[in-house]
C-alpha cells in the first residue's frame, strides 16, 4: 500500500487560508497554541499540514468569539494530553458557549435599542421634526 505524502504548506499559504497574519501565526506558536510542535523544512522555515490549518481555523473562531489566549492554550494543552482530557475540553467549550450565548443576547438587546432609535429618527425625519431630536438632549428612553 502506498502512502500519500502530507501536503506541507508555507506560513504565507497558511496565512492566506486562515486569514491570520504571519505575525499571528508566529505568535500562536510562541504562545503554545498548537497541538503539535510546528515543523520546519530543511531551510528552517515553518511548514504546516492541512490538519494544522484546520486547528488554526478553530483557534481563530475561538479567539474571534472572545475566548482568551490562556483558555485556548489550556484547550491545546488538554488536547495534547489525549483522550483522558475529553471531559475537561468539553467543559471548557461549554463554558465558552455560555459566554458567547450571553454576548449574543446582549447584542440582540443593543440591536433592539438601535432599531428603536432608527425608527424614532425615521418618524421625525418623515414628519419634518428632526430638529426636535436634540432640543432637550437626546431621547434615551429605552425602547420596549
Amino acid at each position: 500500500m502506498t502512502t500519500v505524502p502530507e501536503t506541507m504548506l508555507s506560513i504565507g499559504e497558511v496565512s492566506a487560508l486562515t486569514g491570520l497574519s504571519t505575525h499571528t501565526l508566529r505568535f500562536y506558536e510562541q504562545e503554545g497554541l498548537f497541538i503539535e510542535p510546528v515543523r520546519r523544512n530543511s531551510a528552517g522555515r515553518r511548514v504546516f499540514t492541512d490538519q494544522e490549518v484546520g486547528w488554526l481555523k478553530v483557534c481563530a473562531k475561538l479567539r474571534s468569539s472572545g475566548m482568551s489566549l490562556p483558555n485556548i492554550r489550556r484547550y491545546a494543552e488538554l488536547a495534547r494530553q489525549g483522550p483522558d482530557t475529553t471531559n475537561e475540553r468539553f467543559d471548557l467549550l461549554r463554558a465558552h458557549e455560555s459566554t458567547v450565548q450571553q454576548q449574543i443576547s446582549d447584542l440582540e438587546d443593543a440591536l433592539a435599542v438601535i432599531r428603536g432609535k432608527i425608527a424614532l429618527y425615521a418618524d421625525h425625519l418623515a414628519a419634518g421634526s428632526a430638529d426636535e431630536l436634540w432640543r432637550n438632549g437626546p431621547d434615551c428612553t429605552p425602547v420596549e
